[in-house]
């Protein structure tokens, strides 16, 4: 069996990065407030959140509860619970009431991505196997394999929820749609067939209609369907817009139904981390030039706010760089 190769975002970027063409913006400013700091060497970083050596985490909603330990890394949560894996296959399921293991599952594989409702846990293993998982049954209630993936961005989505329905993102480009009530047969919906980088990176719901990305391509499913097929470093949803930041330094605003709207270029730019709130759309470059737009993306203005040199994640209105903590609402 070929072996797997996980690439990072920040190797990503650097490798778009080769010609060394970096942005350079004409005007900069300082913060003057909204820059603080955090302890803790990234260890492990996932769509859902960023685990550190000291065993904390932050995850989309903000600082984990608790420390992880035994070599365990965060993958997501529910209300009452924390899914956390290690490399050897084991995906436990920590109490946030108790702070302790209530669980503990094995598989033939590590676990890269899962979520939960309920009793059952749905999950992706690095070998691209899915399944459900009953907790109260202490069984499997479903499993099979995909097709093999090769390369695959390490911003893995995790599967989601809509009524009864599972959408498990794969590392092959595809969403699985299983019921969880009869999950033996899964619908399939190709995103992207590509051979490398193709795995699932995004994956949320707008209302009735779900909206999912690749590195090269986002699609949207449900009453209306459209797709856009530049590269992408990252997506953001706010309010009824969509905004795509492209490998090429765009930032795109879209309709719900995928209809552009406008578009805006920074060029060389290179995406590490963006987000879109409160009437503002944020986008940090890999050289650590920070743009705040409007939503409209007809006016902005440029932090410089440092390098990425490890990670940069989005919580909340936060990004977390590095060493810092820069609190968006408050630039």
């Amino acid at each position: 069996m070929r072996q797997l190769l996980w690439i990072g975002a920040a190797l990503l970027l650097f490798a778009g990065c080769s010609g060394k063409k970096y942005f350079e913006p004409a005007q900069v400013y300082k913060p003057a407030s909204g820059i603080s700091g955090h302890k803790g060497k990234s260890l492990y970083l996932t769509r859902n959140g960023v685990t550190f050596d000291n065993g904390s985490y932050i995850s989309r909603r903000g600082p984990g509860v608790t420390l992880l330990r035994g070599g365990n890394h965060y993958l997501g949560e529910s209300g009452a619970y924390i899914l956390a894996a290690n490399g050897a296959g084991k995906l436990s399921l920590i109490s946030k009431k108790s702070k302790k293991v209530t669980q503990a599952v094995s598989f033939d594989a590590p676990v890269v991505s899962a979520a939960i409702k309920g009793s059952r846990i749905v999950y992706l293993l690095q070998d691209n196997t899915f399944g459900i998982y009953s907790l109260s049954g202490k069984q499997k209630l479903v499993e099979s394999k995909s097709e093999d993936a090769y390369a695959v961005d390490a911003r893995i989505a995790s599967p989601i929820f809509v009524d009864n329905l599972a959408v498990i993102p794969t590392l092959d480009g595809k969403l699985l749609i299983l019921d969880m009530q009869s999950p033996d047969d899964a619908r399939v919906i190709y995103v992207s067939s590509r051979t490398r980088l193709n795995n699932i990176i995004f994956l949320s719901r707008m209302g009735n209609t779900l909206v999912a990305a690749s590195p090269s391509r986002i699609m949207i499913i449900g009453s209306k369907e459209g797709e856009f097929t530049e590269g992408i470093s990252e997506v953001a949803i706010s309010g009824n817009a969509i905004y795509v930041f492209t490998k090429a330094g765009e930032i795109v605003k879209f309709s719900s139904s995928l209809k552009e709207l406008a578009r805006k270029k920074f060029k060389f730019a290179h995406f590490s981390a963006a987000t879109a709130f409160g009437g503002r759309v944020y986008a940090l470059d890999q050289q650590g030039s920070l743009i705040v737009m409007d939503k409209s993306l007809k006016s902005y203005r440029i932090y410089k706010v440092g390098k990425v040199e490890d990670f940069a994640f989005v919580s909340g209105h936060r990004i977390y760089k590095d060493n810092q903590v820069i609190s968006l609402d408050k630039l």
